[in-house]
């Protein structure tokens, strides 16, 4: 009967033990809040890298915003999961002359850090490869 009544003291006083560390253990902190901004500062880079020809904006895309074609830009990016690389080539026809431009995008999409750059032979290839995310404001292809 001792070990009995001995065994319920220690089951008891566990257990109280047990609610008080239940309740003073401070609370775990909410799950850090996952930001899915989409956003990418693209540039495009006429000329040789040594150019300073180099237009900029700043694409939003909840709302879309940044540029004249925000919104085709954000539904095309929103198609490949922010993998510029996997934008699907247009079919377009473009001149053969060497007339360099750089595309560039640094930014984050769905968290995941961005960062492209590509040289292409003219902007006419530029577009068809890119579609509409690096069709900059003032910038003629």
């Amino acid at each position: 009967m001792k070990n009995c009544t001995a065994s319920k003291a220690v089951r008891g006083t566990l257990l109280a033990a047990a609610l008080l560390v239940a309740t003073t253990a401070p609370a775990q902190a909410a799950p850090e809040d996952v930001r899915t901004d989409n956003w990418l500062y693209l540039t495009v880079t006429k000329g040789d890298a040594r150019s300073s020809d180099t237009r900029g904006t700043l694409l939003l895309c909840d709302p879309p915003q940044g540029h004249g074609k925000a919104a085709e830009a954000c539904a095309e990016l929103e198609a490949v999961t922010g993998d510029l690389a996997a934008l699907p080539a247009q079919h377009t026809y473009c001149p053969m002359h060497y007339a360099p431009v750089t595309a560039r995008a640094q930014g984050q999409w769905n968290g995941r850090p961005v960062d492209y750059a590509q040289t292409f032979s003219n902007g006419c290839v530029m577009a068809g490869r890119t579609g509409s995310v690096f069709a900059l404001d003032g910038l003629a292809t």
